[in-house]
């Protein structure tokens, strides 16, 4: 099988004045059709920089990117992209703000958009949230609607970087249980940044781990939980086993372990 996504010994360093910080080196990996894959690693690791690069917002010093063999240069239109803060407009409704892309991209809305936006409202529970507006709505609501947004695009990859970060421990659960039906409903392959190691081993099929300031992939863990996957599965032997594994890959510093306690 050939990779939808395909990373190629990505570097990339900033420049902070006098100082150079080298954020990734030489990252390479493949992410194949349908898959759920978690970037997993702690601050300063180069999770989000990567993700920001896949998608075609800034560029690699080296390396290449790759979708279906062809180079990334810029945002592409088969690849969606969901950021922690929302972003969404306060002063258009739950309904408008989901229909933006189509607005922006054809200068008006066809029926078959406001249809479809009718249905990924539907799907995302907030049927009756249509003509709401965003400050009437929870942190994991306005979430589900920026989802609703990226899908109207039908995008084929989902880049998600910390989507529920922000969001308490119950709704981030309920979340990562809605995402997963929603990518069965659509097929849709995600790369996710997390810094939650029960969220990586609860949704990925494999989750890739960044080492601590080098940039660089560290380990590769295949995922064995079977589909679909529900909450009762945090508590099986295998979820801890799992859990272990990638702990003693990441050989965890006091900044992770405080950021997966707080997020337990």
């Amino acid at each position: 099988m050939q990779p939808l996504l395909k990373v190629d010994r990505i570097s990339k360093t900033f420049v902070e004045g006098a100082k150079r910080v080298a954020a990734l080196q030489s990252v390479s990996f493949e992410v194949y059709q349908d898959e759920f894959v978690c970037l997993l690693g702690p601050s300063g690791s180069g999770k989000s920089t990567l993700l920001r690069i896949i998608g075609g917002l800034i560029s690699a010093d080296t390396g290449q990117v790759s979708w279906r063999g062809q180079p990334i240069m810029a945002p592409h239109p088969d690849v969606g992209l969901v950021f922690q803060k929302t972003n969404l407009m306060p002063w258009r409704t739950v309904l408008q703000n989901v229909l933006l892309p189509a607005e922006v991209q054809k200068g008006q809305i066809a029926a078959a958009d406001l249809e479809q936006a009718h249905n990924l409202i539907a799907l995302m529970g907030l049927a009756d949230f249509s003509n709401s507006y965003p400050r009437q709505l929870s942190g994991g609501m306005s979430q589900r609607v920026v989802l609703a947004r990226t899908l109207l695009q039908q995008p084929q990859l989902l880049l998600m970087d910390e989507p529920f970060g922000a969001l308490d421990a119950l709704t981030r659960e309920r979340l990562n249980v809605e995402l997963l039906r929603i990518q069965r409903h659509h097929a849709s392959t995600i790369l996710m940044v997390t810094h939650s190691i029960n969220e990586a081993v609860f949704m990925a099929d494999r989750v890739l781990i960044l080492s601590d300031g080098a940039g660089a992939i560290e380990a590769e863990i295949a995922i064995d939980l079977p589909h679909p996957r529900h909450l009762s599965m945090l508590g099986t032997a295998r979820f801890g086993q799992l859990t272990t594994q990638i702990r003693q890959s990441l050989a965890l510093n006091d900044e992770l372990m405080y950021d997966e306690l707080t997020h337990a």
